[in-house]
């Protein structure tokens, strides 16, 4: 397994879309945050790893094996900024 830090800023932010976050504002949680996405990362890695989002009808690709084990080490690292 890659022992490379992971950061918000180089591979989470980068992995959801203008379109991600323009859905999820209304909602009220902001992923181009931070605070937000460290606030609900439980809840977010649920979400994208049943691949309930994002839905297919958004025409967005839902998040590879790959992108969840990514937010998954990242999160169990401790949330670098």
């Amino acid at each position: 397994m890659d022992s490379k830090p992971l950061s918000f800023k180089t591979d989470i932010r980068p992995m959801f879309t203008d379109m991600d976050v323009d859905h999820m504002q209304g909602f009220g949680l902001d992923l181009s945050s931070y605070e937000d996405v460290v606030r609900l990362a439980d809840s977010i890695l649920q979400t994208v790893t049943s691949g309930s989002m994002p839905p297919s009808s958004s025409g967005e690709s839902r998040w590879t094996e790959a992108m969840c084990e990514t937010f998954k080490r990242w999160k169990d690292g401790g949330f670098t900024p």
